[in-house]
């Protein structure tokens, strides 16, 4: 038999391997922003719930594009370790004040238990952030027990 037979044949497997990994390497990619939601998605479903403070609320502006960019900047203790992080909380502004964000406020983080390192603040529903407690006067209650 004449080796220069597979030849032909190792080819067009070479060919047919190669266009079938491209056309599997090109599908359509997700986008950062929907890539961030399942993130959070999965976080708010299966996350364990820890104390942490709020550090501080940078608002960045980016040179080139013009777009502002808002970081929700947070420390949380897992097992003895102190973890330092930050939320881009910039597509969730319609569910957080930014003005009650203040430093040393206390919040709930919700953490991954296989990577403590990555953690959420806030999503689309659920918020560790604890809202400030109002203080309301009291009235006084009519000696009669008759609402006034």
């Amino acid at each position: 038999m004449n080796s220069f037979r597979l030849y032909p044949i190792l080819a067009f497997g070479v060919i047919a391997a190669i266009v079938g990994y491209s056309l599997l390497a090109r599908k359509n990619k997700k986008p950062a922003e929907d890539l961030e939601r399942e993130r959070r998605t999965a976080l708010t479903r299966g996350g364990r719930i820890i104390d942490g403070n709020v550090i501080d609320v940078l608002e960045l502006e980016d040179d080139v594009t013009q777009q502002q960019m808002i970081l929700l900047v947070y420390t949380y203790d897992v097992a003895g370790v102190t973890y330092e992080a930050s939320q881009d909380v910039t597509h969730l502004r319609q569910f957080i004040d930014l003005y009650s964000c203040r430093l040393g406020l206390p919040t709930s983080v919700k953490y991954d238990p296989h990577n403590p390192g990555d953690s959420i603040v806030i999503s689309e529903t659920w918020s560790g952030l604890r809202k400030p407690q109002i203080l309301l006067p009291q009235r006084p209650l009519p000696k009669s027990g008759v609402p006034a």
